[in-house]
């Protein structure tokens, strides 16, 4: 008869502690079966939240590689600017202007003909070239920086005109 009596108590016991309402218990934590509320649930009215797009973060280098382009070439023996080359320094700068906060260096190079210190120069010379045409088109000079790497960095390897073309470069690097 008394373990009866234990057995009601308890059982009393368990349905008065599930009959507290979810509004009074809504801050415990515990491992017990979920309940809905109605503080849960997202209100209709709120515009859904934007989808995650893929892709490059604004203002990266790759962004940038992928909207602009991370280079410009250069004839033989020559730190003129092309006209392609242009296109993609004013895109340069436009993109500048959409990320006010970026800053770049404008790396410069030689394919492998020459002495080293020539193609230093050489590479100097193309860089500031860059600088000197994203300074007309109205980025400041505090978000641009030049260095020369010459024939030190080649971007392709080879002793032909194929590999040497695509090593006179200009190269934007996002700092």
């Amino acid at each position: 008869m008394r373990s009866k009596i234990i057995t009601f108590i308890a059982a009393a016991f368990f349905l008065t502690a599930c009959g507290t309402s979810s509004e009074d218990s809504g801050a415990g934590t515990g491992s017990g079966t979920a309940t809905t509320t109605t503080t849960a649930q997202p209100s209709t009215s709120a515009a859904p939240a934007a989808p995650t797009i893929p892709g490059p973060a604004p203002g990266s280098q790759e962004h940038l590689v992928v909207n602009v382009g991370d280079r410009v070439f250069f004839d033989f023996d020559k730190s003129d600017i092309k006209r392609a080359g242009r296109s993609t320094a004013e895109a340069l700068a436009a993109w500048m202007n959409n990320f006010p906060a970026v800053t770049i260096t404008i790396e410069g190079h030689a394919d492998e003909r020459g002495t080293r210190e020539y193609n230093l120069a050489l590479g100097e010379r193309r860089a500031n070239a860059v600088y000197d045409y994203l300074l007309a088109l109205g980025i400041h000079a505090n978000r641009l920086r030049t260095i020369s790497y010459g024939k030190e960095r080649p971007a392709v390897l080879g002793s032909n005109e194929e590999a040497w073309s695509q090593n006179r470069r200009g190269v934007f690097i996002v700092n």
